[in-house]
């Protein structure tokens, strides 16, 4: 199937992979059909062999599951399929094996189709009869391995039971001389019957194929049992048998379960599928036996369904199979009619006609006193705690009720009613939503009684209840949209025009304000239905455009932007803001509290005098009670809608406080005063749940009305303000991830100017969080209170900073340092502001916090400071290159851009994107352009303009490929292959197999050109001599030397004896020998065997130290040299005398490296020899 490029959606570029997915999502036909006739074909000659078999029937279930979805595809060859499978079966010489494949075949096919269709291909005539009860004989019922081949059986033979003819005709001759010799073909169903419900694997059965088995099993007794001759001898037994099973079944194992359900579904179907007449006697009995079981008590979900089920269907029975006459029915349901202008004029709505009234007195007939029991089985299971019982019983409801009287219905509709009810649970409620939607949708709830309804399904499109640290409702509130949507579909336009704004409003809080997705996007896929059913939905098209299915997805998008759309019509503001005070703003989830005030923020606009007159004086309320929830989120609302009223009265040129009365900015500065009353924002409680959600709040507030520029200019609140700000700062951490530095401080507040000297002094302080708050704070000081003091700030954070690393502690407060440089250093004079005199310095602060590896127990975590350092960098460069690009020297663009390399050459993804990114947009930047970047114009040839929003970062397949390109740029080649070291030699896989695939296509590249290679390994010798003693470093940069040796990347160089390369190297690797990192050892064995390439006397040199580490005081260091020194001399053949290579690799492979020091020393003393390398003289240590 072709598509256009118009009609998919794809760029030219994306056609390939477009097809590609409709290829395997639509499948145009059965197109395995050779394959299959020629594996089914097959059978004959591999069914002896087991493994054969269990191939071929995987094989085959592999075909078949791909038509899971289409299975209609397998229609034109089921025949075929079937008739093969059937041959082999039919055939009397088939061995067993060849029969029970045959059948799991068939089971493969049956499980694909559905049981329904597949088994109308089974033959059914009346010569088929005896052969499949001869063959069901012959069924081991406790053989698990053949399942399949009784299932397939008993649904053949319920297929038999469809022949017309008596059955007694198909019994021939049963007695001679007087001896039974032959059971009727009746008698031997019947028994097949009972085994096909009682089998005691069953539980195995129904484990694999819960619902294909108990289908099967079901099917065969209603077919049998309602045969006009069955039924005449037989019908009463079974039943007096079920009922006998259903009594004397305990239910306290799991087979002993499925037997009784076995019997419960077998009793339901039958009552289904049976003529009324046949069942109506038995009806009261088996009501009874089931009162009598207390089925609705049991633990199992499944019995209790299929009792409700059960139930319902005895119910059906008790009453007369005619539909209602005074039931609704909905003349019109034309989606053009509906969306026509005159839909209204033209909709038909039902009409009492002398015919109906006729129809409704026929119907008027003593109803049994069973129906009562019934519905008050149903009613209880709409209660049930499982889904399933639930929606079995709504189903029940809704079918019974069309055959009541009026009169009684309307009590069936008053009980559902009842369980609309706060002392209810939610299983109530959304059993009673199901059931609702159920009447309405079969034309059983009528108009009068919308008046009760609507309002239930608007307190249960916000039922939402808090269970433990959940809450509960969310099935509640899906339901209560599906009754939305059934009443759209049952009502005309007119009976629900009452009641169209208030449903329309309710779905819409729902789509756009309900935490749970799957409630947001059925509430909006039922909006779109109900403007198309209705036609009456205000604002119908423009709403269903905004707020779709895929649009809710999103809650950040449904609070903040979506709302805002929808608010500004204005049947649905009003609505929208009083549900947000009244139900979200106290929710107990404190991300939804937070969502909500920002979205007030956003509302105000669209009401403003509301907002300040009606919903802020009760806000206001509400932040000084009891509920703390409630508290914090009225506290944040107060602030936001303060705020957001200074910006309406901004535009229109007046203040904030000719919209908000004078009590209400009293309140708002009360607000602090009256909370610290309550104790919650004392010293003591300040780590305390309320305290965690009360300071952070009070200082969203205090942020709001500084920007609001209230008139508290020398009030005494200013100084509890400050105090409670400087309290939250040496906590900082310990509050909500909500919690920001922009919270913590306001500039509108300050009115003493020597108060950045307290958070200077909380640099210094012993305790970390005092540390952390105390730089966040520095960095979002206003200006005025930075002016002239830059020094003294900058020299704070640059001494703790300095400090705090040497000593590897106070990790998270460097990071807040280097957060707050860029807020501290604007451009201008050196005590005041960025400049030619302290930019070196600045850059230097940062550029060395971009080299902090500090590591604890929880890994990396200097990664925090060099993300904030390089994020501070960009930040500081974009802002002077903009302001003052001549202050900024080629050394120190070079030093960034460098450092900036190496982090994006390093292993890390999160960071390694972080720096990539930084760097790209350095390059790039136009506005202002960046200056003296070193090889700008062959960095832009390697990193093109499109590569900013192409390349992925974080994916180690994409960065290598161009990081490794900057290896070719003397000015950025050490840093970007000190970070390739750590990423090559790394543990990650991914990213060391990646890095190391682009490092060896690079050194490829330079192979010819000796120049070139040769200052590679000059700064690859530079990088290991600097992180000699560095394990960060100098372990992986080992470990990719030994990769590199491996692959001859210097092989050019091996051919000069005594290379200076080999002798440098090996005299780095020498000073490692006292080293107790056995990783570092066992990385410099691997770099040891990879030099013995080079020739001339340096490989002596090198024999000498590997030899040396057979006698390594750890055992697992000698086990490791003997192993490569094994390997190196099969790969290097040369470096031993081919007289004594063999007894040598005996010697290195024979010898218990991991004994005691005094016998290797002997077998390593002995190898020296046969190597011609000088026995190692132990060092005696000389004692005073």
């Amino acid at each position: 199937m072709d598509l256009s490029e118009a009609e998919t959606g794809c760029p030219e570029g994306g056609e390939e992979e477009a097809d590609a997915i409709i290829k395997t999502c639509v499948l145009g036909g059965f197109s395995e059909s050779s394959e299959t006739r020629t594996l089914i074909g097959s059978l004959p000659e591999i069914h002896e062999d087991d493994r054969a078999g269990e191939f071929a029937v995987q094989k085959f279930r592999v075909i078949m599951d791909r038509y899971q979805d289409q299975p209609h595809l397998l229609d034109p060859h089921l025949e075929w399929v079937t008739n093969m499978l059937l041959s082999f079966i039919r055939n009397e010489n088939s061995p067993p094996s060849l029969f029970h494949l045959s059948f799991q075949f068939l089971y493969g096919i049956c499980k694909v189709r559905g049981y329904k269709v597949f088994m109308q291909l089974l033959p059914h005539e009346v010569s088929d009869v005896h052969p499949v009860l001869e063959m069901i004989s012959r069924q081991d019922p406790k053989d698990l391995k053949t399942w399949e081949t009784r299932y397939m059986l008993l649904l053949w033979l319920s297929m038999t039971c469809l022949i017309p003819f008596d059955l007694s005709r198909l019994d021939g001759h049963l007695e001679s001389e007087g001896v039974r010799i032959k059971e009727p073909v009746m008698e031997r169903i019947l028994g097949n019957v009972a085994l096909g419900i009682c089998l005691p694997c069953r539980l195995v059965f129904i484990l694999i194929k819960p619902l294909i088995f108990l289908l099967s099993d079901s099917t065969l007794p209603y077919r049998f049992m309602t045969r006009p001759d069955v039924k005449q001898k037989h019908l009463g037994c079974f039943l007096d048998w079920s009922l006998t099973s259903i009594s004397q079944s305990s239910g306290d194992s799991m087979i002993e379960i499925r037997k009784l359900d076995g019997v419960l579904q077998s009793l339901a179907t039958l009552f289904k599928h049976g003529k009324r007449d046949d069942f109506l006697q038995y009806a009261p009995i088996v009501l009874c036996n089931l009162e009598e079981k207390r089925l609705s008590e049991s633990s199992e979900a499944m019995l209790r369904k299929i009792h409700i089920k059960l139930i319902q269907r005895l119910g059906l029975t008790f009453l007369k199979p005619r539909l209602a006459a005074w039931r609704y029915e909905r003349g019109s349901r034309s989606l053009a009619a509906n969306l026509s202008v005159s839909h209204t004029a033209a909709a038909l709505t039902a009409a009492v006609t002398p015919e109906t009234e006729t129809r409704e007195q026929e119907e008027d007939y003593d109803i049994p006193e069973e129906v009562e029991t019934v519905i008050e089985h149903l009613l209880v299971g709409l209660k049930d705690k499982e889904t399933v019982v639930r929606w079995s019983a709504a189903k029940g409801i809704g079918r019974v009720t069309g055959r009541l009287p009026k009169e009684l219905a309307d009590d069936v509709v008053g009980s559902v009613l009842d369980c609309f009810s706060f002392q209810e649970t939610d299983n109530a409620w959304h059993g009673g939503c199901l059931a609702l939607a159920e009447l309405g949708r079969r034309g059983l709830l009528l108009p009068s009684r919308l008046t009760d309804v609507v309002p239930l399904i608007m307190k249960a499109l916000t039922y939402d209840e808090k269970r433990g640290a959940c809450s509960v409702g969310s099935n509640v509130r899906d339901a209560a949209c599906y009754v939305c949507w059934s009443f759209s579909r049952a009502y005309d336009p007119k009976e629900l025009q009452p009641f169209v704004t208030q449903i329309a409003s309710a779905l819409l809080i729902t789509a756009v304000f309900d935490r749970n997705i799957n409630c947001r996007r059925a509430a909006s896929v039922k909006i779109f239905y109900a403007f198309l059913h209705q036609g009456t939905f205000p604002h119908g098209i423009d709403i269903v455009t905004a707020a779709d299915y895929f649009a809710v997805g999103m809650i950040n998008n449904c609070y903040l932007n979506i709302s805002v759309f929808i608010a500004g019509f204005p049947e649905y503001t009003k609505s929208m803001v009083e549900h947000l005070i009244s139900r979200k703003i106290n929710h107990w989830d404190g991300a939804i509290r937070l969502l909500t005030t920002k979205a007030l923020h956003n509302l105000t606009p669209q009401a403003p005098d509301y907002m300040a007159t009606t919903v802020l004086p009760q806000l206001l309320t509400t932040a000084v009670g009891v509920d703390l929830h409630s508290r914090h989120g009225a506290i944040l609302a107060c602030g936001e809608i303060t705020y957001a009223l200074y910006k309406v009265a901004l535009e229109n040129n007046r203040t904030v406080m000719d919209l908000i009365s004078p009590e209400c900015v009293d309140a708002l500065k009360n607000i602090h005063n009256l909370v610290s009353e309550r104790g919650v924002l004392s010293n003591t409680c300040c780590l305390g749940f309320g305290g965690a959600l009360m300071r952070p709040a009070i200082c969203s507030l205090i942020e709001k009305l500084s920007l609001s520029k209230m008139p508290f200019k020398n009030d005494p609140i200013i100084t509890a303000w400050q105090s409670l700000i400087d309290d939250t700062i040496k906590n900082l951490h310990l509050f909500s991830s909500g919690v920001k530095e922009d919270f913590i401080v306001s500039g509108r507040i300050y009115q003493y100017v020597q108060v950045y000297k307290a958070y200077l002094e909380g640099l210094k302080s012993p305790q970390l969080l005092t540390r952390c708050g105390s730089a966040r704070a520095l960095g979002c000081l206003p200006r005025f209170m930075i002016q002239s003091k830059l020094k003294q700030i900058f020299g704070g954070l640059e001494q703790m900073c300095t400090v705090s690393q040497k000593e590897g502690n106070f990790t998270e407060a460097r990071r807040d340092s280097v957060r707050s440089v860029t807020g501290v250093c604007p451009h201008g004079s050196p005590d005041s502001v960025l400049c030619s005199e302290n930019v070196v310095k600045v850059f230097g602060f940062l550029l060395c916090s971009i080299n902090d590896y500090t590591t604890d127990s929880r890994g990396d975590i200097g990664a925090w400071v060099r993300k904030a350092a390089m994020t501070s960098l960009q930040e500081i460069t974009l802002m002077v290159s903009s302001s003052a690009p001549e202050i900024l020297s080629p050394h120190l663009v070079k030093s960034m851009m460098c450092c900036l390399a190496q982090q994006a050459a390093e292993q890390n993804d999160h960071y390694r994107a972080h720096a990539g990114n930084i760097f790209l947009h350095l390059l790039h930047n136009t506005e202002p352009v960046v200056p003296h970047i070193p090889h700008k114009e062959e960095l832009l040839s390697i990193f093109p303009v499109e590569t900013i929003t192409s390349l992925n970062w974080n994916a180690p397949s994409q960065a290598f490929k161009y990081i490794t390109q900057l290896l070719g740029l003397p000015e950025y080649q050490y840093h970007t292959l000190l970070g390739l070291s750590v990423s090559v030699g790394g543990i990650t896989e991914s990213t060391a197999h990646h890095s190391s695939q682009s490092l060896f296509a690079f050194l490829n590249g330079i192979q010819k050109d000796i120049d070139a290679l040769t200052q590679f390994t000059q700064t690859l010798l530079r990088i290991f001599k600097n992180n000699l003693q560095n394990d960060r470093v100098s372990v992986p940069l080992l470990m990719m030397l030994s990769q590199m040796l491996a692959n001859n990347v210097f092989e050019i160089l091996t051919t000069q004896e005594n290379h200076q390369v080999c002798v440098d190297l090996l005299g780095l690797c020498k000073e490692l020998r006292k080293s107790r990192n056995v990783a570092k050892i066992r990385a410099c064995i691997y770099v040891y065997c990879g030099l013995i390439q080079f020739e001339g006397d340096v490989r002596k040199k090198v024999l000498s130290q590997l030899l040396m580490l057979l006698c390594h005081a750890f055992p697992i260091i000698r086990k490791t040299t003997s192993g490569e020194m094994y390997e190196m001399l099969l790969t290097y053949n040369d470096v031993a005398d081919p007289d004594v290579l063999e007894d040598v690799l005996n010697l290195l492979s024979d010898t218990q490296w991991e004994s005691d020091l005094a016998t290797v020393r002997e077998r390593r003393n002995q190898l020296c020899d046969w190597l011609g390398v000088p026995r190692p003289r132990p060092i005696t240590k000389v004692t005073i």
